[in-house]
């Protein structure tokens, strides 16, 4: 499990990006890189980083189910994620 600091601190980042993506997106299209640049840093969407849902673990992360593959595995074991299954051959 990651720390809780970690995982609040990527929350504040994502209403941040929410908040400035409008004023940013027309700043572009106006080409006023300057005023880009007065924006907070954490604003931007690049600084956010994906993480698992369950654990917040930042690494090994699968886009398509929104967590890690450790969780990954548990859950598919367990059955839990529909047409998931372990293969074997």
């Amino acid at each position: 499990m990651a720390r809780k600091g970690l995982l609040a601190r990527e929350q504040k980042r994502q209403k941040l990006v929410k908040k400035y993506a409008d004023i940013r997106k027309k700043m572009k299209e106006e080409g006023d890189y300057e005023g880009l640049q007065q924006l907070p840093k954490n604003a931007s969407p690049v600084r956010l980083h994906n993480r698992c849902q369950m654990t917040g673990r930042p690494r090994s992360y699968y886009r398509k189910f929104g967590i890690s593959r450790l969780q990954f595995r548990e859950m598919a074991l367990r059955g839990e994620i529909p047409g998931i299954k372990k293969s074997s051959w």
